[in-house]
């Protein structure tokens, strides 16, 4: 679809596995529900928290067509599918499919392995894959942490403005406050600017901000709901207090494994999406039961998302 304006929270859900690794999609239903009951307004699938790297180019597709088959008449949901970086061409592929099937956006990032040499280079990337959907936006996925693409997406935006017609914008997923800021006011705020870090919510907002793509909007949406209700109504102290909690329940994250604890917060919300693949470390059952009475003692009861 094209020109939609996404905004407000976006989760980037987790893969649901069963047991034994494999697609648990079943679980996607509820899934989407639970989104829905906490004023989720879209997500993005497929992508870091979606272990999109670890899934099969047949498991994206059973992934994508589970999630289209709920929001594609969903006017008020917006669903966002990560191509990839790698493999340019499968990224295309899968690309003609999402369009096919339905999706909102498109979203591709920097290659990682062989890497462009320059925002001129990733911008002929990005046109070649958005060419293969005309009808359905584009999003650039920028984490440099992870794809060692340390581009400035101001330059990006100069390479693609004219060149990617569907180019719609870019979750941003990195610390450069003065990089995102110019990013915004690009030829009059032309791009739609997505925050990708929960942690920092509370800065995006100050510099206008109106959409944010994470992994904790799956499990603690009311807190950043309020969040940003105090920030808009002016109340910076409550605000302030609000982002306190946020990072002190990404602290969690970290003490416990780092991103497959996310996982072990969705088991608390009643949505059991198994474990994450090699090669990341998942946690131990009695790090588990310390983990509930760490999260219990932040309050999560009174700020999780909930059916």
């Amino acid at each position: 679809m094209l020109n939609q304006n996404i905004q407000g929270l976006i989760s980037a859900p987790f893969t649901p596995f069963d047991s034994e690794g494999n697609l648990k999609v079943s679980i996607i239903p509820s899934y989407y529900n639970l989104l829905k009951a906490n004023k989720v307004t879209g997500a993005f699938i497929c992508g870091s928290t979606g272990e999109g790297v670890s899934l099969t180019f047949q498991e994206k597709v059973e992934v994508l067509k589970a999630w289209t088959a709920l929001t594609k008449d969903d006017k008020d949901f917006a669903l966002i599918m990560f191509l990839g970086g790698t493999n340019v061409k499968e990224c295309k592929e899968l690309a003609i499919i999402a369009e096919q099937e339905g999706v909102d956006a498109i979203s591709f990032t920097s290659p990682y392995y062989f890497k462009p040499a320059n925002v001129k280079q990733l911008a002929k990337c990005c046109q070649e894959i958005a060419a293969v959907a005309p009808n359905t936006d584009f999003y650039y996925y920028h984490i440099p942490v992870l794809t060692g693409g340390n581009y400035a997406m101001l330059d990006l935006l100069a390479e693609v403005d004219g060149l990617v017609p569907t180019f719609k914008g870019i979750k941003y997923t990195h610390e450069d406050f003065m990089d995102f800021l110019s990013c915004m006011n690009f030829k009059g705020g032309k791009y739609t600017m997505l925050w990708g870090r929960d942690e920092n919510m509370l800065s995006s907002l100050a510099l206008g901000s109106k959409g944010a793509v994470g992994s904790t909007y799956n499990y603690a949406a009311p807190l950043y709901h309020d969040l940003i209700a105090a920030f808009d109504s002016g109340d910076l102290v409550k605000a302030n207090e609000l982002q306190q909690k946020s990072i002190d329940m990404i602290r969690l994250l970290g003490k416990y494994g780092g991103i497959a604890t996310g996982k072990a917060y969705m088991k608390l919300v009643d949505i059991d999406c198994g474990e994450f693949r090699l090669p990341i470390a998942n946690m131990s059952t009695e790090s588990f039961e310390s983990f509930k009475k760490e999260v219990q003692a932040l309050g999560f009861e009174s700020f999780k998302s909930k059916i």
